[in-house]
């Protein structure tokens, strides 16, 4: 297989993104993803694919639930903040309003179109990302919006590299 021609095809895609937050304990973390997909219709199923260099898959790893929070045109700052940003070294939180979802995870306020859901397997194909397959349980919506897309953030410089991957199989604890 040639890299090169599979490496062109998904450059044309332009994905919208998210924001998927995370927590563990008193731990929360959240990162920008455009790995992602609706992957069931009855019973209702998401799957995101976490970084494993991210602060936010560690957290995933031990959290019940994710927040799943699909960003608007206008949501640059917060695109900047959760892509650019590690929850290694700042709590990327600490100015926003944050609800308390299902399994304690954070709900940003600021983000009207979102969804809470119960991690239900994680898939570790040995690469630089792991996929989450999710259960939604509660979810808002307020009417149409456009949603961000990757190519309106293609500048923003990631807080981590997929270089940075932590390089032993996933092992998910159990709650």
């Amino acid at each position: 297989m040639s890299a090169d021609a599979f490496d062109e095809i998904v450059s044309t895609l332009d994905p919208a993104l998210i924001v998927v937050t995370a927590a563990a304990g008193s731990e929360r973390g959240g990162c920008l993803v455009g790995f992602h997909t609706q992957s069931g219709i009855e019973p209702h199923r998401y799957c995101v694919w976490l970084s494993k260099a991210n602060h936010t898959y560690r957290i995933a790893l031990r959290a019940t639930h994710l927040g799943i929070h699909f960003l608007t045109e206008q949501d640059m700052r917060l695109a900047e903040l959760f892509g650019t940003c590690t929850g290694d070294e700042i709590d990327k939180f600490a100015e926003l309003t944050v609800l308390d979802g299902p399994g304690n995870v954070p709900l940003l306020g600021a983000c009207p179109h979102r969804f809470a859901a119960r991690i239900t397997a994680i898939l570790d194909e040995r690469a630089d990302h792991v996929c989450i397959a999710t259960e939604p349980v509660s979810a808002t919506h307020d009417g149409a919006f456009r949603s961000l897309r990757l190519s309106q953030a293609a500048h923003l410089d990631p807080g981590h590299h997929s270089q940075e991957r932590n390089s032993p199989p996933t092992e998910r604890a159990r709650p």
